[in-house]
């Protein structure tokens, strides 16, 4: 077995030079495709052969003939280059399709009401035999899921991320008022009084009643009635039709909502801070040819489907690598 030393001798382009005169058998046409004179060739053939303790070729005519050392050695050389070369190519362009795979995205309920339909009906277009999977997670699990590989990036309101993430903005998330006008006979936009007399329902996860909102009516010397808290933003529509309540959330959502189950919105009639909303991805994915474009797309989704249902936030793309262009010329 080579020790340490012996192999520190052997660098890339001593490998390289057996691999061409396997291939070859001439020391001509070798030096002539490693842009190399004769001489050079010769001092490099005579330091493998002293490293490796063997000839390695012997000259046959004109030609020269590898050694039973030179003919055991060369396919583990051969791979061994391949490798490298394979290592260092630049990355293929991703082709949508012709891919067979499976796209993950992490998405909250609201937003997966808002965007995963457009998105799923723009990759059937694009990538054709493509499957898409929403992955529902808790805001304080999408680092762990991200780095264990359940999704490609999430959409949420996301904490500073670690140096091996990337934390995209999106947009920023107002808010928006809705409710069953049949049942709450108050004519939008709300005034303070209505809004702080009318019974709410609030969307919570864990259960808290206590937000933003009522934050900010607090300040305004006011308090609201919550009348029911559900974990997820599906339950609001059938809710808000039996019950005369307002219910206060993401404007995206929001006019989803109304569109779909013929609510009214208004806008709240004080001032609400609005969420950052961002896109978290692994550092390791920002160049992948796979993961860019189905970035991009998601992004173009995003902007296409929030101009449709009317919402005025502005979508960042630069910082997902956004580039209309290029994603048209894959398509």
């Amino acid at each position: 077995m080579m020790n340490d030393a012996t192999l520190r001798k052997i660098d890339l382009n001593l490998l390289l030079a057996f691999s061409v005169l396997m291939q070859e058998r001439n020391v001509s046409r070798a030096a002539e495709r490693l842009l190399l004179g004769q001489p050079g060739l010769s001092a490099a053939l005579k330091r493998l052969r002293e490293t490796l303790d063997d000839e390695l070729f012997v000259r046959v005519g004109r030609g020269l003939q590898p050694t039973p050392r030179a003919l055991s050695i060369a396919p583990a050389i051969e791979n061994a280059l391949s490798g490298i070369e394979r290592a260092i190519r630049p990355p293929a362009a991703f082709d949508p399709k012709n891919w067979h795979g499976e796209f993950r995205i992490g998405l909250c309920d609201n937003l997966e009401s808002s965007f995963f339909g457009p998105l799923v009906a723009r990759l059937r277009q694009l990538a054709p035999n493509a499957r898409l999977t929403s992955v529902a997670f808790d805001r304080r699990d999408a680092v762990r899921l991200l780095d264990e590989g359940v999704f490609d990036f999430s959409i949420s309101v996301h904490d500073e991320p670690a140096s091996w993430h990337v934390r995209a903005p999106l947009f920023q998330q107002a808010s928006l008022c809705i409710y069953d006008g049949r049942h709450l006979k108050c004519a939008a936009p709300l005034s303070l009084k209505h809004f702080a007399n009318a019974p709410h329902v609030t969307v919570s996860l864990e259960g808290a009643i206590s937000t933003s909102v009522d934050v900010a009516l607090s300040r305004l010397g006011h308090r609201r009635q919550v009348v029911a808290t559900v974990p997820r933003f599906s339950a609001l529509p059938s809710t808000l039709r039996a019950i005369p309540a307002i219910a206060t959330v993401p404007e995206a959502i929001a006019r989803c909502m109304a569109q779909l189950h013929d609510l009214t919105i208004s806008e709240p009639p004080f001032e609400l801070p609005a969420d950052p909303v961002t896109m978290l991805y692994r550092r390791v994915d920002q160049a992948d040819s796979r993961s860019v474009w189905f970035r991009r797309l998601f992004v173009e989704v995003v902007k296409e489907a929030l101009e449709a249902s009317g919402c005025r936030m502005g979508v960042s793309t630069d910082a997902c690598c956004y580039d209309p262009s290029e994603l048209a010329e894959a398509v």
